[in-house]
């Protein structure tokens, strides 16, 4: 496995491909059929790593009803240890930390490989009652396994909201965070906000600030653009009349996530804060993944070192 820990120190703009396991219900033969068309797919890209999602059921956040039933799938470092062992780059294994009992993330961080990083997710709302909370899960990971890159959210439309996500992010600095990947971004101005309210307070207190990887999501149906803000996305009024009323809505996606990738890395070189790019592909319609890829192989010819 590559060395994520040098990329995340040396890499100019740091690539990762974010991924949805398949449905917990498939069968290994088909959980081999998906990562083998998955890596054909990716095959040549110059990236940086893989991410792996651990969904939970956030339908206790909002009272409106879900675009799209939740699904449980396998367990992402599963599907990277049983089914995806063509890939030989990184791999970020997300955590939904809620969902384990203590002693269970032990288990799972002791058979971790060395060097492989994890995101930690805390819960969905502040009252939803969980096994582990978000600062016991990474004290775990640092007193267990302290070679392990970990990783933590940082969400653009709680800073818009209450002003204070760059705080929670040197919180989680401070509790051996060594990277940052972002809520989906449509809102580049939210994101820049925070970018720059974390890089400014990490200078008042003396801290390097850590790099942060904005996530880029596509959009090509009205379904999807609901399905993005029931998560909590915030997509301008301006990017939601140009999605709802175009004829290739995809297509206008891709440039809409290309332009985004290229204002936040300007701004990121400005401030001098370290950044990348987490390219999601969670749709199942073919159309959506191969666009995505396409903005991922966009990005790494404009912006590779």
């Amino acid at each position: 496995m590559a060395d994520f820990a040098s990329a995340l120190n040396d890499r100019d703009v740091l690539l990762l491909f974010g991924l949805t396991p398949p449905r917990a219900s498939v069968t290994a033969e088909k959980a081999d059929q998906i990562a083998e068309v998955t890596l054909r797919r990716l095959e040549g890209m110059p990236l940086d790593g893989l991410v792996l999602y651990d969904l939970d059921d956030e339908s206790d956040r909002t009272e409106e009803e879900r675009p799209f039933p939740f699904m449980r799938t396998m367990d992402p470092a599963d599907f990277l240890a049983d089914h995806l062992t063509g890939w030989s780059e990184a791999a970020v294994v997300y955590r939904s930390v809620g969902k384990y009992t203590p002693e269970e993330l032990t288990t799972w961080l002791d058979s971790v490989p060395p060097g492989q990083p994890t995101v930690m997710v805390g819960a969905s709302t502040s009252g939803k009652q969980v096994r582990t909370n978000l600062p016991e899960a990474q004290a775990l990971c640092r007193s267990r396994r302290p070679d392990v890159p970990l990783g933590a959210v940082a969400i653009p439309e709680r800073h818009k909201e209450k002003s204070n996500e760059h705080e929670r992010l040197i919180a989680k600095q401070e509790a051996g965070v060594s990277f940052f990947v972002t809520q989906v971004v449509y809102d580049v101005t939210a994101a820049k906000n925070l970018a720059s309210d974390y890089v400014y307070a990490c200078r008042d207190r003396g801290l390097e600030p850590a790099r942060m990887v904005f996530t880029l999501s596509l959009c090509g149906s009205t379904k999807t653009l609901q399905f993005l803000q029931w998560l909590g996305v915030d997509v301008p009024r301006w990017v939601q009349n140009e999605l709802t009323n175009s004829r290739d809505p995809l297509g206008l996606s891709v440039v809409h996530a290309l332009d985004t990738a290229r204002e936040l890395r300007a701004f990121c070189a400005h401030l001098g804060l370290r950044c990348g790019f987490n390219v999601e592909s969670v749709s199942t319609r073919r159309a959506e993944i191969e666009a995505a890829v396409h903005v991922a192989r966009q990005i790494a010819f404009e912006m590779g070192d």
